[in-house]
């Protein structure tokens, strides 16, 4: 294992107090129990966003607190979920007096704590939502979950709600417009190589010289299938066409197009993928009005990649296009 690390046991703590040195003005990183939180706080009255799970991923969740995005995110351990007791000190921490909402991602443990934690906030007095995040069309059930995993869609859901909560949304219609954009997002990824947890110090699968894996999940989960690798429009094709006929989106969709690094994919390969992914859009007659391209969710340093596409409104393209001032992502701020 080559990594630039210390002791495998200190990555995540190491990296947070990174983070909390290179962005003062964005975020502060409380430890004991761990969450980051925006450095300027929460206006009274807005509804606080918290996200989290485990590290590895980044930039999120961490890399998407600030302004227009989440208020605060809870890391976990390099792949485990956070704690209720991290959850639950974020959520008091963020809460304004409008309440708070939880995006959760769909896997097991993220799952369960984030329901504790939701459970132990509303003993104190707290209003708190919950929406999983379900967009992966790869599996219906996984190593880590019962249904489908939480993937790229949860970045796009997180922006489009920060911007959102930022414009005064309630409680209730912000809940509401988080589980719309999940019923109108799907994602699906691929990897050409394995990645290897800090603490294990192996890969985490084996994937020979010449194969794939199509449809992995971000914890190097099973996809649907094993097999030689292809060139990259193919590629593409095999993700491309599961996600186009699952929601169904229909002929004239104005969609946002996400296609994201897994980690260890350089942009010049991202780019060209999304030129094919771009191109496929238009045959199914769909009509690319935003795109996001880069790493944004990764999985360690594995090479591959995933695609996500959403149906967008005017109202949600109004809402991706609201400044944001992030570590991770900041756009007309």
């Amino acid at each position: 294992m080559k990594k630039l690390i210390n002791n495998p046991d200190d990555v995540v703590r190491e990296a947070l107090e990174g983070m909390a040195a290179a962005h003062p003005d964005l975020l502060t990183v409380h430890f004991d129990p761990t969450y980051v939180v925006r450095a300027d706080g929460v206006p009274d009255g807005k509804v606080g966003l918290l996200s989290g799970g485990g590290s590895g991923h980044e930039p999120m969740h961490n890399g998407f607190v600030g302004r227009g995005m989440l208020d605060a995110a809870c890391p976990g351990e390099v792949f485990t979920s956070p704690t209720p007791d991290q959850m639950q000190a974020a959520t008091e921490a963020i809460d304004a007096g409008a309440g708070v909402l939880h995006i959760v991602k769909n896997y097991t443990g993220d799952v369960m704590n984030f329901e504790m934690a939701e459970e132990m906030a509303e003993s104190g007095g707290i209003d708190v939502r919950s929406v999983v995040i379900d967009d992966d069309v790869a599996v219906e059930d996984s190593t880590y979950t019962a249904g489908r995993r939480g993937v790229g869609g949860t970045v796009l859901i997180e922006k489009i709600c920060g911007a959102a909560a930022d414009k005064g949304y309630s409680l209730d219609d912000l809940e509401a417009l988080c589980t719309r954009c999940n019923d109108n997002v799907r994602s699906m990824g691929m990897a050409l190589t394995s990645c290897t947890v800090p603490t294990a110090g192996e890969p985490t699968f084996d994937l020979g010289e010449d194969e794939m894996e199509i449809g992995i999940g971000i914890h190097g989960e099973p996809g649907r299938k094993r097999m030689e690798v292809e060139p990259a429009d193919q590629i593409v094709e095999r993700l491309m066409t599961p996600i186009v006929e699952d929601l169904p989106f229909k002929d004239g969709d104005d969609v946002i197009l996400f296609v994201n690094s897994m980690g260890g994919t350089p942009l010049i390969e991202v780019y060209l993928a999304y030129r094919k992914a771009a191109e496929l859009a238009e045959q199914h007659g769909l009509r690319v009005v935003r795109n996001l391209v880069g790493p944004y969710i990764t999985s360690l340093e594995m090479a591959g990649l995933s695609i996500t596409m959403m149906r967008a409104d005017d109202d949600i393209v109004e809402l991706w296009d609201a400044p944001v001032h992030t570590p991770g992502m900041r756009w007309g701020a």
